[in-house]
């Protein structure tokens, strides 16, 4: 990805945060706090990559929406970290909301950040149809269907084993659908043809399981400081590595990116060249 649009794009973070008049101490502070802690941006990187390879001409039209992603993804990230699910006290190498302020208030900063992504999708400078599209895609996969279902489905079966396929139908949800859906944006937002936007889902889903495995390998193998939030945060709960052993899972991190670079095969050379510049860092696994 190219490293210029990114750094646009941060700066566009950055303009971005709402101004809210209240009295609250902290609430304006705290509201874009997890979004300027930074993080690897990845949900709004793929949107981006694949309007920039296919309709370079609107690479600005698709800031808002991938901004929309990365509040989505934050806030995801800030309930994740509550007392009640993982009660982590570290994301993007910063404390998280509950650790620096309290829990009620990293929980409604949570919700507004929910509910505002789809105030931004719906000021996005896209047609309206593509703009419904957007706001469907995002609401019918990170929602009660989608990521939240992921997530219940996760907090639920800690402490308990459960089969390796009912460990993917949660990471399917939990993490994979997100991921697609930021490649679909980019699909939508770039007018793709029936025939990419297929490959793109082909793609995004054996990226979006990549992804997870390859977190649950991270949780054991990582680096805190590297990482940016805490590890070993996994052992009660299903994981692959748990599953599957570290050797097991690392193999299921092979064949998935042998099934990545099969798949990209599929797509448009530019967009695949650029799709795995953004994507082969990852590959990586050290430990």
């Amino acid at each position: 990805m190219n490293t210029a649009i990114m750094q646009e794009f941060e700066d566009f973070i950055v303009a971005s945060a709402p101004k809210v008049e209240s009295f609250h101490p902290h609430y304006q502070k705290a509201l874009w706090e997890m979004l300027l802690a930074g993080g690897k941006r990845f949900r709004p990187a793929l949107c981006l990559c694949v309007v920039d390879s296919i309709a370079p001409q609107m690479l600005k039209n698709a800031f808002i929406p991938a901004l929309a992603l990365e509040a989505l993804h934050t806030y995801s990230l800030i309930h994740d970290d509550l007392p009640c699910m993982d009660n982590s006290p570290l994301r993007r190498g910063y404390p998280t909301l509950h650790t620096t302020y309290d829990e009620t208030l990293a929980l409604l900063v949570g919700d507004a950040l929910n509910t505002y992504t789809f105030e931004l999708l719906s000021t996005a400078k896209l047609d309206p149809q593509s703009k419904i599209a957007l706001i469907y895609e995002l609401s019918h996969n990170a929602g009660f269907s989608g990521m939240v279902l992921g997530q219940v489905l996760d907090c639920a079966f800690e402490n308990t084993t459960i089969s390796l396929e009912q460990l993917k139908m949660i990471h399917q949800n939990k993490t994979l659908k997100l991921i697609a859906t930021s490649l679909r944006f980019g699909a939508i937002i770039g007018n793709a043809s029936d025939e990419i936007r297929q490959c793109l889902d082909r793609f995004g889903e054996v990226l979006g399981l990549f992804f997870q495995v390859r977190d649950d390998l991270l949780d054991v193998l990582g680096d805190t400081l590297i990482e940016g939030k805490t590890l070993h945060n996994d052992e009660g709960k299903n994981t692959y590595v748990n599953l599957l052993g570290i050797e097991g899972a690392k193999k299921e991190c092979d064949e998935l990116i042998e099934s990545m670079y099969a798949l990209l095969t599929t797509l448009p050379k530019n967009l695949a060249t650029n799709l795995l510049g953004l994507i082969e860092p990852y590959f990586v696994i050290k430990g």
